[in-house]
């Protein structure tokens, strides 16, 4: 006898699919870029890094939460938003370090990465655009991948100021903007994870 699944059952299986590959992306390249910003002295990779992490912690909870309840999904987006949140709190911290330092960051290594993390994050915002009017939990993923793409293309403007100036402050002003990206992007999620989670009580 033929086994058929229905179709939320194969959503779910193209879900995870979907989420397992994008985890993957961004697990290897937060190691790859994390190493790379400690050798270029750049903050605006080591923040691209972080962003890298969180997200793969973002892809793992929400592979975590896939067949789980709607207020469970809301649970986990809650702590997504808390999650994008340290990240904007540990660039700042490392942006004012930066600021009382003399190194210049390495502009050629920050291009390279930068447009690794570029075609990395654009393959999984490809990947992930499908069911970005999902529910909560794949909504919350989508916005990860969007910032990603919009902070790999500050990385390469970065790169070339850098180069063109040799000046530090570039590579800081940019790791600031980030955080505070994060936490304008953290907004959306905490409301609607708190407005499911009202709902679900």
């Amino acid at each position: 006898m033929k086994h058929c699944c229905g179709p939320n059952e194969q959503m779910h299986e193209d879900q995870a699919r979907v989420l397992k590959i994008v985890f993957a992306i961004n697990a290897f390249m937060f190691v790859f870029e994390f190493s790379m910003g400690l050798i270029s002295h750049s903050t605006s990779l080591l923040s691209d890094s972080l962003d890298m992490f969180g997200d793969a912690l973002v892809y793992g909870l929400s592979l975590y939460v896939l067949h789980r309840s709607d207020r469970w999904k809301a649970g986990v987006a809650f702590a997504k938003g808390l999650l994008i949140c340290m990240a904007g709190v540990v660039i700042i911290a490392e942006a004012i370090y930066k600021s009382f330092t003399d190194i210049i960051p390495t502009a050629q290594i920050i291009g390279w990465v930068g447009l690794c993390a570029l075609i990395a994050n654009g393959t999984s915002l490809l990947l992930i655009r499908k069911y970005k009017d999902g529910d909560l939990n794949m909504r919350s993923s989508y916005i990860c991948s969007r910032n990603d793409m919009i902070s790999n293309v500050g990385v390469l403007i970065v790169a070339g100021v850098v180069g063109l100036t040799q000046s530090k402050w570039p590579d800081i002003a940019f790791g600031l903007i980030v955080a505070i990206l994060f936490f304008k992007s953290a907004w959306p999620i905490f409301r609607d994870s708190i407005r499911a989670l009202r709902v679900r009580s």
